[in-house]
């Protein structure tokens, strides 16, 4: 069902994935249901495993009680997988076994716990060079990308820069208290003709920077 697909997000650090993850949460089918974000490149490879799928007591020093693992608490929902391309290759076969079997163990623990959980993940990597490089399983990644969605860099969609500036004056305007009502022709003339290297975030943080001094 379409409620189930994985979806792979790829394209540049700031294009916005992680906007387009929750609209795809907020405008499906389990838009009542969780969506749990993590972070993979933020997250210390010994800790991500547990973090992922959790742990029973006493599975190693330090646990004395059980852990909820994200996936179990993203169960019926969505579960983001920001920077897919940092997880270390057990780790992506755990995954791997967790998306094909809708179970998965948590660390130190022998029950099989079953989850219904829809995995859209987001790299800024070029995942089949690192497949190429052994970086990545072939396998993991064609399991992730039943739908595909590449973000353009804002440099090839400047069409879009009015649009979203409008859209930040009214987002700043609503959270600093304050009322920008427009920017200069010249302003937005600058802004369309520079190429925006950070993207969306580093067009967001300008305005705000903007509208602040």
């Amino acid at each position: 069902s379409q409620a189930q697909v994985s979806v792979l997000i790829t394209g540049e650090t700031g294009t916005g994935k992680d906007v387009l993850a929750k609209y795809i949460h907020k405008q499906g089918p389990r838009s009542n249901k969780p969506y749990i974000a993590i972070n993979c490149a933020a997250i210390q490879n010994t800790v991500l495993e547990s973090e992922l799928f959790g742990y029973e007591a006493g599975a190693f020093t330090g646990a004395d009680r059980r852990k909820h693992g994200l996936m179990e608490v993203a169960d019926g929902g969505i579960l983001f997988l920001d920077e897919i391309s940092s997880m270390p290759l057990d780790i992506q076969a755990k995954l791997l076994r967790a998306i094909e079997e809708h179970a998965f163990r948590r660390v130190g623990g022998t029950n099989l716990i079953s989850v219904d959980v829809q995995i859209v993940a987001a790299s800024n990597r070029n995942l089949k060079e690192m497949i190429q490089n052994g970086e990545f399983r072939q396998d993991l990644y064609f399991r992730l990308k039943v739908v595909d969605l590449d973000v353009p860099p804002l440099r090839e969609r400047k069409a879009d820069i009015p649009e979203l500036v409008g859209f930040f004056i009214r987002e700043i305007n609503m959270k600093q208290g304050v009322n920008v009502e427009d920017i200069t022709g010249r302003a937005m003339e600058k802004l369309i003709r520079y190429d925006w290297p950070g993207n969306i975030r580093e067009l967001r943080h300008a305005i705000e920077r903007a509208i602040l001094f």
